[in-house]
């Protein structure tokens, strides 16, 4: 059987100024799909977020080269209208194809694909569901199952809607992912660490990996929660060191959620990575408090070639992160800022810009900002996660379409300042990160063409974020 696995590109363009200037990482999730399927299986996976033509044309001569008897797309909230256009595109050129879509906005709300050009929607983990509708096809069965796999012509499908997530498979059945479907040169992290004072590329080649599913925690603009019903899946300290060794990658990009919640397993893993003097570099998520709890664990870590730790900080400000629900007091920032420091682990500090942001809000974060300094730091807007209480609780409030503006880019809700003003000051705050960048603070040599490219991407994303407002603007005829 021919399947076409999809990931559909971003409209938007700050987020294809994002991924063109800082980070593009491969679609592990179709990877994931992928290495579920039998190997007589005829597999492809179309990356259109990395394509530099227009991405409906060159899925449309995708069809007529290889014409696939099942695509699979998967997406986010804001790929919603995208993907049900590619599924409709397939359905003209070949009425029989079948359309299967997943991903995190088909798991939680599902109705929003019930559409002629739809067939299968699934919930959950598709790496193992996807092997099972190709078997039902082959045996000519009923496609659509338990509440995993629904189709919008079944007569129960309107109950099956409203259910909970289904729940996550055990993390041993989800399959490695299938690696070699994918040009692999064209996944790439921005890295500025470097504790040689020198870099041999500012945008290195960068894997992904998954080590464990879900977090323990249940910050209130996480959709993380809602998906796994507070489960936290790990895969053991063995297979995962055992995927690293197979990675031809130098740089790794570790997808977890929050990587570091079991410390002695986290220590087993770098243990294991010592051991057997697999020597790589590594970018992942934490927690504040976690690193609080247990320096002891990332001081091990850096020996293993632990380089950046992207740090939810949200907010210096205790009525912020009590509105969060991030359960960690103001103090646990600054200390995790302090021992990541004496460890020399670079820190990518990752702050939210509420709405209701008044000019001295924006003034004051602008100064934590510069007192991190030299550090990574992003800033992103609250936005309610599709399908989340959060999101429930503002839906009256939103000013455009909450699916395909939700980058954590725009806003959805309504600013306190005019849009023009708010992201004038949110752009400024981007260009204050950049310029309080660990590779221009402590002057680390780059190659002269990564330092151009990146005054290049840098100053065409800025510019992006400055010009966010004119999205809101009415579309001229």
């Amino acid at each position: 059987m021919r399947v076409l696995l999809v990931k559909p590109h971003p409209e938007l363009l700050v987020s294809r100024r994002l991924q063109e200037g800082f980070l593009h990482l491969e679609p592990l999730e179709l990877e994931i799909v992928a290495g579920g399927l039998n190997l007589d299986e005829d597999i492809r996976i179309l990356d259109l977020s990395l394509e530099k033509k227009d991405p409906f044309l060159v899925f449309e001569e995708t069809l007529k080269l290889w014409n696939p008897d099942l695509i699979g797309f998967t997406g986010y909230s804001t790929n919603v209208a995208v993907v049900k256009r590619l599924a409709g595109i397939a359905k003209s050129k070949n009425p029989g194809v079948i359309n299967v879509v997943g991903g995190i906005h088909a798991t939680l709300l599902p109705l929003d694909y019930a559409s002629a050009e739809i067939d299968i929607i699934v919930r959950g983990e598709g790496g193992v569901v996807l092997r099972e509708i190709v078997r039902r096809i082959k045996n000519k069965e009923r496609l659509f199952f338990d509440d995993i796999a629904l189709c919008p012509s079944d007569s129960e499908f309107a109950q099956k809607v409203n259910l909970p997530p289904p729940q996550y498979p055990e993390i041993s059945n989800i399959p490695l992912p299938r690696r070699d479907l994918v040009e692999r040169s064209r996944y790439f992290c921005i890295w500025t660490s470097s504790d040689t004072g020198s870099l041999d590329s500012l945008f290195p080649q960068v894997a992904s990996l998954r080590t464990s599913i879900g977090c323990a925690f249940s910050c209130s603009f996480c959709v993380i929660p809602h998906l796994m019903h507070g489960k936290y899946l790990q895969r053991s300290p063995e297979e995962v060191v055992n995927e690293i060794a197979g990675l031809k990658e130098k740089f790794i990009y570790f997808l977890d959620d929050e990587m570091f919640l079991n410390a002695e397993r986290c220590k087993r893993i770098a243990g294991l990575l010592l051991e057997r003097k697999i020597k790589k570099e590594y970018i992942s998520w934490v927690r504040s408090d976690t690193i609080v709890k247990h320096p002891e664990i990332f001081k091990l870590w850096k020996q293993a070639g632990l380089s950046t730790l992207y740090v939810g900080l949200e907010s210096m400000d205790k009525t912020r992160l009590d509105e969060y629900k991030k359960r960690i007091p103001v103090e646990t920032n600054r200390k995790a800022i302090v021992i990541l420091r004496e460890l020399g682990i670079t820190l990518h500090a990752a702050f939210i810009v509420h709405p209701d942001f008044s000019v001295d809000d924006f003034r004051r974060l602008g100064k934590e900002i510069l007192g991190l300094c030299p550090a990574e730091v992003s800033v992103t807007v609250l936005s309610p996660s599709p399908g989340t209480s959060f999101w429930h609780e503002n839906k009256d409030k939103f000013i455009c379409d909450p699916y395909r503006f939700y980058d954590c880019m725009h806003t959805i809700l309504p600013t306190r300042l005019p849009l023009k003003q708010f992201y004038r000051r949110f752009s400024y705050l981007t260009n204050l990160a950049l310029r309080s960048n660990p590779l221009r603070v402590n002057k680390i040599k780059v190659p002269f063409r990564d330092f151009i490219r990146a005054i290049i991407q840098g100053t065409k994303y800025i510019i992006s974020l400055q010009l966010i407002y004119r999205d809101y603007l009415p579309k001229r005829r």
